[in-house]
């Protein structure tokens, strides 16, 4: 097939999320399909970064997406039915750069990759190619959870940026139902919530879920001792919820930790740390790593992986990526939702409330062991049902 991907920003080298979904999506592809990417890039640099992606696919860029003032983000909010996440790559640049594609090409499948990209294919339904919009996550979901969570706690502002996105999104959502030929969705309890929204196109939805490679993560990339009571954990640092787990951990579950295990601490590994995490650093106590080339020797090093997540949706790539290296792992019910078939004692602990969260945690530290029986567990779970190599085919059978 020929197969074009839309892009929001560069997939290579896969430093959050989104890029590592989409790398590991075109990889696969690549390798039984001709596969064009467009793709948005900052800079030269970002551009010239993607020459490995070369040798597997066609790579065209397009410079941007601009930045978007918070001015001008309000007035958006305020005035446009369209969210925030459907006008973020909005550019003429890139719609001129679609449009001469598809007049000179002939493609099988057109994919959006995330909502950010949406708006590009949201007319076109009906003109030829499958038009496949990559879902990674229920949005309106998120910005619910996040709505609630914010003014539960009486922050106003954000609580009611997020209720208006929650309300926009759903239309939103329920329209790329309508405008699209297939969903993609990383979980069924995404499925599930997207289906709420229009049941009649309920059928257009699949479950392509995020994935692993056991080849790359797995134990034994460990540089040094990170000490017996060192907890970690990763992500992008300017992801609200990751900030809100960052948070929580710090306020309500170190402490707790700390008065039967003074000398443990966490590390937060992660790029993009904006002053909301910067400030959580103090001491030896929570140290800020900041990006690093390679994750895997923090995941392996650690005592305890934690996952404090209490809002979001999807699934979480960096939990699938610590279970793949064994690590012993605590996390929220909402920190593993997306990841079929975990069971709590079993593969990792899981704990909701913060004196639970530390006695998880504090259970682990203290017996080694366990965490040695629920990694090996874990490592098992997400090589039969996450390994990258059996989620293509799904994507190909959704095609199809």
């Amino acid at each position: 097939m020929q197969i074009l991907l839309l892009s929001p920003y560069p997939p290579y080298p896969p430093r959050s999320g989104g890029a590592l979904r989409i790398f590991h999506l075109l990889r696969g592809l690549a390798a039984r399909h001709q596969v064009t990417l467009l793709s948005f890039a900052p800079d030269r640099a970002a551009a010239a970064a993607l020459a490995p992606l070369r040798q597997r696919c066609t790579v065209i860029t397009v410079p941007g997406p601009p930045a978007r003032s918070l001015t001008r983000r309000a007035l958006t909010t305020l005035g446009s039915p369209v969210p925030d996440m459907g006008l973020r790559n909005a550019t003429p640049a890139y719609a001129t750069a679609l449009s001469r594609l598809l007049a000179s090409e002939r493609y099988d499948v057109v994919q959006d990759e995330s909502i950010e990209m949406a708006g590009y294919l949201m007319q076109a339904r009906g003109l030829g190619p499958l038009l496949v919009l990559d879902q990674f996550n229920a949005e309106y979901v998120l910005q619910r959870r996040a709505a609630l969570t914010d003014l539960r706690r009486g922050a106003l502002l954000g609580g009611l940026y997020s209720l208006v996105q929650w309300r926009k999104l759903a239309r939103y959502e329920r329209g790329a139902l309508r405008a699209f030929d297939r969903l993609l969705v990383v979980s069924e309890a995404d499925r599930a919530a997207l289906a709420r929204l229009d049941r009649r196109r309920a059928t257009r939805l699949h479950v392509v879920p995020n994935g692993v490679d056991p080849a790359q993560f797995h134990r034994g990339a460990v540089v040094g001792d990170l000490g017996p009571a060192t907890m970690v954990f990763t992500g992008t640092l300017d992801f609200r919820p990751n900030i809100d787990a960052l948070r929580w951990f710090v306020s309500r579950v170190l402490p707790l930790i700390r008065l039967q295990r003074p000398d443990a601490r966490l590390l937060i590994v992660g790029r993009a740390a904006g002053p909301a995490v910067r400030a959580l650093a103090a001491g030896e106590t929570v140290e800020l790593v900041g990006e690093v080339p390679d994750v895997r020797p923090y995941i392996d090093g650690a005592a305890v992986y934690v996952v404090p997540l209490r809002i979001g949706g999807g699934s979480r790539l960096k939990l699938l990526e610590a279970l793949a290296m064994e690590a012993p792992v605590v996390s929220t019910p909402m920190g593993a939702e997306g990841v079929e078939g975990l069971r709590d004692g079993e593969h990792l602990l899981i704990a909701e409330q913060a004196t639970a969260f530390a006695a998880a945690v504090l259970r682990l530290i203290a017996d080694p062991e366990l965490g040695a029986r629920l990694g090996a567990a874990g490592r098992a779970h997400v090589v039969a049902h996450y390994d990258w190599g059996s989620i293509i085919p799904r994507l190909e059978a959704a095609y199809r």
